[in-house]
């Protein structure tokens, strides 16, 4: 008897504090997105402040105030230096794989909007020999 009271607390202790190590690893979880949302909110305050916009478009656009000059150092290969940002033509959008569903639905698309030309049929006549007569020759009705 003392035996089957063992193992059935035992077993009931396991399921205890694994629900307590479960409820310490979400309780750490949900502190690290408050600090996140935190963080994120203190970023969103800083750009509704029309200086931190000028700022920030000025060191990652290179833009300048009108009247001011905007130069760019650049090193003896002809790289430019420090700030601003670089437009890249060749960092385009990846394109999507031929084979995905998107791609697909959007073929069906084009495809619906431009539907393939109908052949026409073209009878063959029977070949007309010595024998035939014209009525032999008609189109079947």
């Amino acid at each position: 008897m003392v035996l089957i009271l063992t193992i059935s607390y035992a077993s009931s202790l396991r399921i205890y504090f694994a629900q307590r190590e479960e409820i310490a690893a979400t309780k750490a979880v949900i502190g690290e997105r408050e600090r996140r949302i935190t963080s994120l909110q203190a970023e969103l305050a800083r750009w509704d402040d029309p200086a931190y916009v000028t700022t920030q478009a000025r060191a990652r656009l290179g833009w300048v105030m009108p009247g001011e000059t905007g130069y760019k150092v650049i090193d003896s290969d002809g790289n430019p230096l420090g700030g601003g940002a670089e437009i890249n033509a060749e960092r385009s959008q990846p394109k999507p794989a031929a084979d995905a569903w998107w791609s697909k639905l959007w073929g069906s698309v084009e495809a619906a909007d431009k539907p393939a030309p109908q052949k026409q049929k073209v009878e063959k006549a029977p070949p007309i020999t010595v024998d035939s007569s014209p009525s032999e020759t008609a189109t079947p009705r």
